[in-house]
């Protein structure tokens, strides 16, 4: 515990919508993007991406909740779950992966023990031709 009587914890970000942000992002905590984000983020926490938000850009982080449109390689060491409202095109190397009927996927996928370094080793393979449809 720290001297003020706060519990040292990573902190947690926010991009709010109709925020944009241009370059990278690297963080201990959490990180909710509703507005859109061009550039890569580390963060060491949970990622959630939401229905308003456009990420162009690669992603390292523990976990993961998409819900809007993701153009980028996703590196996720332990969970990654596509909500029934996601796009995502680019690659994913995961440890676990939970698709919800109605999200849209367009890349390739290593999951389990292939995928567990997550954060330290990325999925260098190209983003595929073509997009999802916003």
């Amino acid at each position: 515990m720290a001297k003020s009587g706060l519990i040292d914890s990573p902190s947690r970000n926010s991009i709010g919508n109709g925020t944009i942000i241009k370059g990278d992002i690297e963080s201990n905590g959490d990180f909710r993007i509703d507005g859109e984000l061009t550039g890569t983020i580390r963060t060491k926490g949970k990622v959630v991406i939401g229905s308003t938000a456009k990420v162009e850009g690669d992603v390292f982080c523990q976990n993961a909740d998409i819900e809007g449109l993701v153009n980028a390689n996703m590196n996720v060491s332990e969970l990654l779950t596509l909500k029934k409202t996601a796009k995502l095109n680019g690659n994913i190397s995961t440890n676990k992966l939970a698709i919800e009927p109605g999200a849209k996927f367009l890349g390739s996928c290593k999951m389990g023990s292939v995928a567990s370094g997550g954060n330290k080793y990325p999925v260098n393979a190209p983003k595929k031709e073509g997009s999802i449809p916003a």
